[in-house]
């Protein structure tokens, strides 16, 4: 999404401690690859889904550390561009892919937005990761010529990937404006929790693949 610290990358390392045994070190990861919607853009880190999110995963004792590898600004093209070198720092086993947005907001071509996001994908598995991919919608005044087929675009990947998918990231919140930020598009912090159970939905069953200990 569109940002005034468009290109400033916000990459925090959310990890809990599983007591005094050193275990952290053997911590699986999981990556939160997003926009500003991830980044905790236009409020405190903390009351970003994803940190509300690390504190879920701590409560429930799952052994996984939290990475935000999210960069407010970001589009498909750039996400492309600073994968490998994500995959390659932290090893991620499970990737919540969450670009395009930005990608809508500018008009790319949905071909382009399609290859990278395809691209991305590749790259995930390659590195032995499981991907969640996160569908956007785009505000109507783009029109329904860009704005039905950019949605429906996410549904084709994950179909043809064989990803899992969350077919809205913030499904139930922009009817209510109250609980969006001035400029229409980024969530209010009240909005975060929601955010967090429509990740949870779709995550959950990723998590339950694998057991609580290692």
């Amino acid at each position: 999404m569109k940002s005034k610290i468009f290109g400033q990358l916000v990459t925090l390392i959310f990890a809990f401690s599983l007591g005094a045994s050193g275990a952290e070190n053997d911590m699986r990861s999981l990556l939160i690859y997003g926009d500003s919607l991830s980044a905790a853009y236009g409020m405190a880190e903390n009351d970003g889904w994803v940190a509300l999110l690390d504190l879920k995963i701590q409560q429930e004792n799952w052994p996984y550390r939290i990475i935000n590898g999210s960069v407010s600004g970001e589009t498909s093209t750039g996400g492309l561009e600073r994968l490998p070198s994500m995959l390659r720092s932290y090893n991620p086993d499970i990737v919540v892919l969450e670009l395009g947005g930005n990608d809508g907001l500018r008009g790319i071509p949905l071909d382009l937005l399609k290859n990278n996001l395809k691209k991305m994908i590749a790259l995930i598995h390659e590195s032995g990761a499981e991907t969640l991919l996160s569908g956007i919608q785009i505000p109507p005044n783009y029109g329904p010529r860009y704005a039905t087929p950019f949605y429906e675009l996410f549904y084709q990947i994950a179909e043809e990937d064989k990803v899992a998918f969350i077919p809205f990231l913030i499904d139930g919140i922009p009817q209510h404006p109250e609980l969006m930020q001035d400029d229409g598009i980024h969530p209010k912090p009240e909005a975060q929790p929601i955010i967090l159970e429509n990740v949870w939905n779709y995550l959950l069953p990723m998590l339950e693949d694998s057991p609580k200990s290692l």
